[in-house]
């Protein structure tokens, strides 16, 4: 959640950044009693802010548990964190065409690089490391920071909309194809070759993110509304019933669907709601893959199950509104495919009801003591976290709000007083919950040429320096191995 075109924002104060880390990383770590190691599942917050940026790590619901700040680099507009280990990429709106990696547990710069137009957005996985221009992206090896590819020439992407899978043996970029219609490019970072292109609105992107495997792409695309409140008030507007012509042409509310990758098969539709033009600000898919969040401009986060529902055989009406139904259904075999497509889209499978509105924000499905949490970072400043039930549904509760600056003094909770007297949780669903300083390096050179589109590169040690990032001994785990 970039905000740093947003100063309009009420209640953000210095806040320019927030996102969370990739996964639910399970981190080894060492029992200092009995020298053993044991596996802890940690979720982390990035904050970037006027004064710096700040890490939290979000294994309690109770507080926000600050892992590091830095101070030294002001208006922090992006941060990303690899993970939970200490690679760090860090954008200033001082300096908005550099990009800076360091390893913040050791106060060190491993590279920097400046580019030719402003940095919008910058993505990471243990393979790639991507930064998005608005006309270009550039892909670099994350274990010694080279360029390998540049992609050149896209479509104007102002909001730096892109998305990066975590995933090693599917590792895919995704990006708009056009600022026209909602075509998502899907490119190999490890092969360095065009996948796929999946035209999947007839509008203009708004969201994009890929699951953990790498196998499923979740789109939104932008405005979207419709002027009717039910299906039969659909097909009898279609059948000019209703009123007049000013109905049509017919737009599907805000649709989300989600793509096989790399095939780009459409294997779900979902409609977020047709009484309200919404703007689409987050997409995430829970760590198994089975839940689909979606969060807007407006105070409602949905949430998806991905489940394919077998068709039960039809049963003949035994009422006049049963027969009624039949009749509806029947005749949707004669409207447009804007109109039958409707009857097709999930709906949700449970919601969240934000105190606010109209605020950008950021979500993420995340697993917290062992029950399934909606989290939401707002532009107001405040970090919200919910109950998802995996098993029912329904209206998620609000647990406790947070603010992002990590202030104590004014974090709440927010539990009706009767919810203080009934367990959080019940037996049932607990068991399916249970299913710095920058110390510079060595003198800057010009380690890439610059017909690669990126200058710069200050690097540690020689060309040979590589990052371990998959060495399991330390916490977090990142080292730098000088052969």
């Amino acid at each position: 959640m970039n905000l740093a075109s947003q100063s309009g924002e009420a209640g953000a104060g210095q806040l320019l950044f927030a996102n969370f880390n990739q996964d639910n990383t399970e981190v080894k770590r060492a029992s200092r009693a009995a020298g053993l190691g044991r596996r802890a599942v940690v979720w982390s917050l990035a904050v970037g802010s006027k004064s710096g940026y700040k890490f939290f790590s979000l294994s309690s619901v109770d507080k926000l548990e600050q892992i590091y700040e830095c101070t030294d680099t002001e208006d922090v507009c992006i941060v990303e964190r690899l993970f939970s280990s200490s690679l760090v990429a860090i954008v200033s709106l001082k300096a908005p065409r550099k990009l800076k990696v360091c390893h913040f547990k050791k106060g060190t710069e491993i590279c920097n690089y400046s580019y030719s137009n402003t940095i919008l957005a910058v993505k990471l996985n243990r393979q790639r490391l991507i930064v998005c221009l608005e006309e270009s992206l550039y892909i670099h090896n994350i274990r010694d920071m080279k360029v390998l590819h540049t992609i050149r020439e896209t479509p104007p992407n102002p909001a730096g909309l892109c998305a990066l899978s975590i995933n090693n043996d599917n590792c895919y970029l995704a990006y708009p194809g056009s600022a026209t219609i909602g075509e998502v490019q899907v490119f190999d970072t490890i092969n360095l070759r065009a996948a796929n292109m999946i035209p999947a609105h007839d509008s203009p992107l708004a969201a994009l993110a890929f699951d953990a495997s790498g196998t499923k792409l979740a789109t939104a695309s932008e405005k979207m509304f419709m002027s009717v409140s039910s299906s039969a008030d659909l097909i009898l507007t279609y059948w000019g019933k209703l009123s007049s012509s000013r109905h049509f042409p017919l737009k599907q509310g805000t649709v989300i669907r989600v793509f096989s990758i790399p095939e780009g098969q459409k294997l779900f539709e979902f409609r977020r709601g047709v009484k309200r033009c919404v703007s689409i600000c987050s997409l995430a898919f829970s760590m198994d893959g089975m839940f689909l969040s979606a969060s807007s401009n407006t105070e409602t986060v949905h949430i998806f199950k991905l489940e394919t529902v077998k068709e039960k055989p039809p049963e003949e009406p035994t009422t006049w509104t049963g027969y009624f139904g039949k009749v509806l259904m029947a005749s949707t075999s004669y409207l447009p495919s804007q109109v039958t497509e409707m009857f097709n889209q999930g709906r949700a499978f449970a919601t969240v009801r934000l105190p606010f509105c109209g605020h950008k924000n950021i979500c993420s499905l995340a697993t917290i003591q062992k029950i399934p949490r909606l989290l939401v970072g707002a532009a107001d400043g405040y970090l919200y976290m919910y109950n998802l039930d995996p098993q029912e549904g329904g209206e998620c509760a609000l647990m406790k709000q947070h603010r992002l600056d990590g202030s104590l003094e004014t974090t709440n909770e927010i539990l009706d007083a009767a919810s203080h007297d009934c367990p959080l949780v019940t037996q049932t669903y607990g068991a399916a919950a249970a299913k710095g300083t920058y110390v510079p390096s060595s003198p800057t050179r010009l380690a890439y040429t610059d017909d690669l589109g990126a200058v710069g590169g200050a690097c540690l040690e020689d060309e040979a320096s590589a990052l371990r990032l998959d060495e399991d001994s330390e916490h977090p785990p990142m080292i730098l191995r000088t052969d």
